[in-house]
């Protein structure tokens, strides 16, 4: 039955090339629909015709090379035949037809240099609106909320059947529910080549996402060349190209977060640093606590916290990643520690007994505290982001610590959620946000019925969810998959931090995710369907 649907949507999709109807689809797209949704949109259906070869920007407030090469950018993206077209110029509208030729952009204040938590993305447009008529102007106190605008005007912009646009008279007052809105790329299970990391750089700004979160090693591998230790990596991603990177995505409005996870997933790094990680014993544990005996088994388990030469490579290490890295923010990880090797070793064991340390849970937390030391007396004074392990293991963090809240879901989410809220520390969520696990049919509307404020607490405690990522490890995904798997699946996660927290139908959503789909892919993206459909791109 299926079969035979698929091959009737196919014989009409084939009857109908070139027109903008035709088969069944499982939804039909909206048209000229913001994604995600704007907090506040009045149109009207009165229309402006906009010509590409006669279209301009013009700056009339504050300005630099950011906002230029933003504005060109967008250009490229609205009008991708404008380069190619020489001679041909649509005809002069008529003169009941209102047109539309330069667009002002209203900067109100001096450009910043980078992105930063809590920076202001709010922003206005006007398109012949009652107190504008026949002007078009993107107003905002910051770049950031220019950029935020100019994606918005390109998905507000509307093709016509002779090659021309239009776009409806509209006004949008927008900003963002959350200000931290992630996607995390994972680079050590497969390498992820410069070009694919911009281009996933490219479609969170034009989903509105403000956050990269690079998980750019693990125990797979230390893809991240350092000077200061040039053993632990010979090659792969070098100081230029985390410059690169970094000023990339600078010019779309989005923070680089990196993550460097210990004490467990560091296997890798003991190929480079001898000493580093912990030896692991045959276990034949005595009745004494803790005391054990046996000999090297020829494996390692996490990071030795027991040696003082552990603190002083992770000093050199996390300054050098503080100096390339100039987010206020590191990510340190610390989830997933297993406790075998640990328990093995006897200089582990005298160590423990030395420092009145009677738990492995407490050990963990004695390498903890010292990192975070470590970090927050960087010269770059880096405040830190941790998994949620830290925070369930008790370990002593700063009040400005991020707690990346990763497991659960249910009762047990909302419950973590309103503990470590409870404890006065900025959350993010990504539990319910795990696009590497994929099933059969349509699986974002779970995505979009997440909300990260679905937990009993004072309205001060859920102030603290600064918002949250999607995340798509690594171990099936690499550059011939990354895009297709992720869009426009991430889209979903970026209007739920985006958004008002009323927009949460699915049924709603669907016909402008689809429109939205659409337009990813007439920008070359290969987004992947999300039912039997067809885009006008693919005719």
């Amino acid at each position: 039955m299926l079969l035979m649907g698929v091959v009737t949507l196919l014989i009409g999709l084939l009857s109908t090339v070139g027109v903008d109807a035709g088969g069944h689809p499982y939804a039909v797209p909206t048209v000229g629909q913001v994604w995600p949704k704007p907090q506040m949109t009045m149109s009207q259906t009165t229309t402006v015709v906009v010509d590409q070869d006669q279209f301009s920007f013009s700056v009339t407030g504050e300005t630099c090379p950011l906002l230029e090469r933003a504005l060109q950018r967008y250009l490229d993206i609205m009008f991708p035949d404008r380069k190619k077209s020489t001679t041909a110029k649509l005809e002069k509208p008529k003169k009941d037809v209102k047109d539309l030729s330069v667009f002002e952009i209203r900067l109100l204040s001096p450009c910043e240099d980078a992105p930063y938590l809590h920076m202001d993305e709010q922003y206005e447009i006007k398109i012949d609106s009652p107190d504008e008529p026949g002007v078009g102007s993107i107003v905002s106190m910051s770049v950031w909320g220019v950029l935020r605008g100019l994606e918005s005007l390109s998905q507000l912009l509307i093709p016509d059947e002779e090659g021309g646009f239009y776009v409806y008279s509209t006004q949008i007052m927008d900003f963002p529910r959350f200000a931290h809105r992630g996607f995390m790329i994972d680079t050590a299970r497969h390498f992820l080549p410069l070009n694919k990391i911009k281009e996933m750089l490219d479609l969170m700004g034009m989903n509105k996402y403000n956050v990269l979160h690079w998980h750019i090693v693990d125990d797979q591998s230390f893809p991240y060349v350092s000077d200061v230790y040039p053993d632990l990596s010979e090659r792969v991603y070098t100081a230029a190209d985390i410059a690169d990177i970094i000023t990339y995505a600078t010019d779309r409005g989005i923070r680089v977060i990196p993550e460097f996870d210990t004490p467990g997933h560091t296997l890798s790094w003991g190929d480079g640093q001898p000493d580093l990680l912990t030896e692991c014993y045959t276990e034949h544990l005595l009745p004494a606590l803790y005391s054990c005996s046996g000999s090297p088994d020829g494996s390692y388990g996490p990071i030795d916290p027991s040696k003082e030469s552990t603190y002083d490579f992770l000093t050199q290490l996390f300054t050098e990643v503080g100096s390339r890295f100039p987010d206020h923010y590191l990510h340190l990880g610390g989830d997933e520690v297993p406790f075998n090797c640990w328990r093995s070793n006897p200089a582990i064991t005298e160590f423990m007994t030395q420092n009145d340390i009677t738990s492995y849970k407490g050990l963990e937390s004695y390498y903890i505290t010292r990192l975070l030391d470590i970090v927050s007396n960087l010269p770059t004074a880096n405040g830190y982001m941790v998994w949620q392990e830290v925070f369930d293991n008790n370990v002593d963090l700063a009040s400005d610590t991020v707690v990346h809240i990763w497991k659960g879901s249910g009762t047990d989410l909302q419950e973590e959620l309103a503990s470590v809220t409870a404890g006065g520390f900025p959350t993010l969520l990504s539990s319910c946000w795990y696009l590497d696990v994929i099933t059969y049919g349509p699986d974002w509307y779970s995505y979009y019925e997440c909300d990260p404020h679905d937990f009993t607490g004072t309205a001060d405690q859920k102030s603290l969810v600064v918002g949250g990522e999607a995340c798509m490890w690594a171990e099936w995904v690499d550059r011939t998959n990354l895009i297709s798997r992720t869009w426009p699946r991430a889209s979903v996660v970026a209007e739920r931090l985006w958004s008002d927290a009323s927009v949460n139908s699915t049924d709603e959503a669907t016909p402008r995710l689809e429109e939205h789909r659409c337009r990813l892919l007439a920008r070359g993206y290969d987004a992947e369907p999300l039912g039997w459909s067809y885009c006008s791109d693919d005719l």
